[in-house]
């Protein structure tokens, strides 16, 4: 396969899929891309943008080709972006019937797999026979909000593969777009999937009233705990001070583009669960994550100190007092 042959799909049109559909037509001429609801391909292709997502970006359709059925992305493309939120993704991996074992496949989404409870790439690999050396994970911090208006952002993009992942993240680097390349594809799924539930707590922590002195504190204690969490799982030399890591950690809790920090304010504001979903109409991966992750630790052997994780998730699923939880909390970090 040649590199300059290589042809993209993207399957999923949410924010960050409209953005690596814009990502992708800087640098190359032939882009798949699957959107589900027929009425929004002909919406995109009569207005040339997506109608509920990123509706300020201009999509150059004479590279965009759409369809309504994943297995035709699959098939006609060399490397297959799944950009689909975690808790919808595996109802859209059983649709496919061609096969995928012999692509390229990239991992652009944040969470465990809710059936499994694997990683993606292990639930690929599983059941798949997608091998790790055609696995590759796309990490932040990037927000897709960002992405639609040009301003300088930074992705890292991983796999085990060095060699692939240089010739992929050529790709995707524009003038807007920086990439680095990292071997560490466990860590980046990891930290992906945990970045959302601390800016949860980030959020939490605004909404009850407390300042910037308590969440810069929060958010230094959560690095900490990211780091404690996945060596546990995967232990190899990373640095977790790197943009993968803490970078993507900060701009998720700090941002006003943060889904999972807008889910957390009016949490911390008094909202349920419920009605903070209905009044977000978005998916704020965090919330399912903060139950994997706990629930992750509570039946390991390798279980770790994740006060913090524990304090979301007694605020999310046992419907604990946020103003109680978060008192206690702040006895634990320093």
């Amino acid at each position: 396969m040649k590199e300059n042959k290589l042809k993209f799909g993207v399957i999923g049109s949410g924010s960050w899929g409209t953005a690596l559909i814009k990502i992708l037509c800087e640098n190359n001429d032939e882009i798949n891309w699957y959107v589900r609801n027929k009425d929004n391909i002909d919406f995109i292709y009569k207005n040339s943008f997506n109608p509920n997502y990123l509706s300020s970006v201009e999509l150059n359709l004479k590279k965009i080709k759409i369809s309504d059925d994943i297995n035709d992305v699959i098939y006609d493309s060399d490397v297959i972006i799944i950009a689909v939120p975690s808790e919808y993704v595996n109802a859209e991996m059983k649709k496919i019937n061609v096969g995928i074992s012999d692509k390229i496949v990239m991992c652009a989404l944040k969470g465990l797999v809710p059936e499994t409870n694997l990683l993606f790439g292990e639930h690929m690999q599983k059941y798949f026979a997608v091998s790790k050396d055609n696995f590759l994970v796309i990490g932040g911090p990037c927000h897709a909000e960002e992405i639609a208006l040009e301003r300088l952002s930074y992705l890292t993009i991983a796999s085990s593969n060095i060699n692939l992942c240089e010739q992929i993240s050529e790709k995707f680097k524009c003038k807007y777009i920086n990439v680095s390349s990292s071997d560490d594809v466990i860590g980046i799924e990891y930290a992906s999937m945990l970045k959302n539930i601390y800016a949860l707590a980030v959020g939490i922590s605004n909404g009850l009233g407390y300042g910037d002195n308590y969440q810069s504190v929060l958010v230094s204690n959560s690095i900490k705990e990211m780091k404690r969490f996945i060596s546990k799982r995967h232990k190899i030399k990373r640095n977790i001070n790197d943009s993968a890591y803490l970078g993507d950690l900060l701009v998720t809790g700090y941002s006003s583009f943060s889904r999972n920090r807008m889910f957390g304010n009016m949490i911390g504001k008094g909202y349920t669960v419920s009605a903070a979903q209905m009044k977000m109409k978005m998916v704020a991966e965090g919330y399912i994550a903060t139950k994997k992750a706990y629930l992750l630790n509570e039946e390991s052997k390798k279980r770790t100190e994740i006060p913090i994780i524990y304090a979301v998730y007694n605020i999310l699923y046992e419907n604990r007092s946020p103003k109680k939880i978060f008192k206690e909390l702040s006895n634990t970090l320093s």
